[in-house]
């Protein structure tokens, strides 16, 4: 979980029911799955979080207004983000951190607005907890079924992968840098 967090394209949604499911096989306890993923969730956002409150908006703006085309963001982008968490709060990281994806980004613009540490690490934890317990606990409740489904995972997994890859490709070859 924490490498999820500092290399995004690693999916929590393998890694969390697979190791429910080893913890319904008797190989793991379920709490410490649960508090492992949840503790290694918050760790690996840390790093995002210090970056943008060290580096501050009007420095990640130029950073994208410079490499922009190759991080996929403008600088309107990074305006709207920080709006949103201003707007919305510390509920925005709560319920952030379910979403693939945002989970880690929200961090870099929470570090920018400044938003107090420990609001941030209390909301991200509640929120962490949530999504690594449903993961895990969906995976524990597959037991035994998850053999019968691993065939089906793998492929979506791979489609997950070229997704991103894809996305990632398509955003680079479309970006406009007049959406600044």
């Amino acid at each position: 979980m924490f490498l999820e967090n500092i290399v995004p394209p690693i999916p929590s949604e393998l890694i969390m029911p697979l190791a429910g499911y080893r913890s319904a096989q008797g190989q793991m306890s379920i709490i410490v799955v649960i508090l492992a993923g949840t503790f290694g969730s918050i760790l690996g956002i840390l790093p995002w979080y210090w970056l943008g409150r060290a580096v501050g908006k009007n420095r990640i703006i130029r950073l994208a207004l410079r490499h922009g085309r190759w991080l996929t963001v403008t600088p309107r982008e990074i305006d709207a983000a920080a709006d949103q968490l201003e707007r919305h709060g510390a509920a925005a990281v709560l319920w952030g951190r379910l979403v693939p994806t945002v989970r880690t980004l929200i961090s870099i613009p929470a570090g920018i607005i400044e938003m107090p540490f420990l609001v941030f690490v209390g909301y991200s934890a509640i929120g962490s907890l949530l999504g690594t317990a449903g993961l895990a606990l969906g995976g524990y409740a597959l037991g035994q079924a998850y053999d019968t489904i691993s065939g089906f995972v793998d492929p979506v997994a791979t489609a997950v992968l070229v997704g991103i890859v894809v996305f990632y490709v398509y955003r680079v070859v479309t970006f406009d840098p007049k959406r600044t």
